[in-house]
């Protein structure tokens, strides 16, 4: 792990992060990176199962993917808007579409952040890390 986010870790560490991936290896890379900078991690697979684990508890951040199968990140981000523990919560989008054109939907849409995939471990530690701890990236 990198003296960047070594220094970051203490900042992270407890959280309860709900991970909403369909791409299994991506899941896993991702579930890896976040539990070595010290969240406590849930996964789900797609964004309807992603709504379910959310409504079911409640986490301190949300990074989920934008293309998903059953629902997509979008429709997530405005689902979970509506859940009324979730109107401040950290939501976080990566995608590997163009930033430029995502971007304003995802904010629209409820979007505390939007990342390009693929995001590297720094860049998604110290954007998570500002999302938490300033209320905005």
């Amino acid at each position: 792990m990198s003296q960047v986010m070594s220094q970051l870790k203490p900042n992270l560490v407890s959280q309860s992060l709900l991970l909403v991936e369909d791409n299994e290896s991506t899941r896993a890379t991702l579930f890896q990176l976040l539990e070595q900078l010290g969240f406590s991690v849930d996964c789900a697979v797609d964004g309807l199962d992603g709504l379910n684990k959310a409504s079911q508890r409640q986490y301190g951040v949300v990074l989920l993917d934008h293309k998903m199968p059953l629902m997509d990140g979008l429709s997530l981000l405005k689902n979970l808007r509506e859940i009324d523990s979730y109107q401040d919560t950290p939501l976080v989008l990566l995608t590997t579409a163009d930033l430029a054109q995502v971007e304003a939907k995802a904010t629209a849409a409820g979007a505390t952040l939007t990342l390009p995939k693929p995001v590297s471990a720094e860049t998604l530690a110290r954007a998570l890390q500002r999302s938490l701890w300033s209320g905005v990236a």
